[in-house]
């Protein structure tokens, strides 16, 4: 898991959000967005809300910077960290 502070916090439903913790994604999780008909842009929102634990209406209201950071995490958990790779 990783806690991502917002640059520009968001409030929403009266409950502000200044941090965000994502979790690190399981083959179900992108499974539950895949079965989605909706755009990719929609299903990234609901794969996003599903590991962070809000609604998808937070990470709609997230700033595109907040969001970037959210998207550069969830690319990192798909990255194998250089420390465990085989020599």
């Amino acid at each position: 898991m990783k806690k991502i502070i917002l640059k520009y916090p968001v409030t929403v439903d009266g409950q502000e959000h200044q941090a965000i913790t994502i979790r690190r994604p399981r083959v179900k999780d992108q499974l539950a967005v895949t079965k989605m008909k909706a755009s990719e842009a929609q299903q990234e929102v609901c794969l996003f809300a599903n590991l962070t634990e809000v609604s998808p209406a937070v990470i709609e209201e997230l700033d595109l910077i907040d969001y970037q950071s959210l998207q550069d995490t969830y690319r990192g958990f798909l990255t194998p960290d250089q420390e465990t790779s085989s020599e």
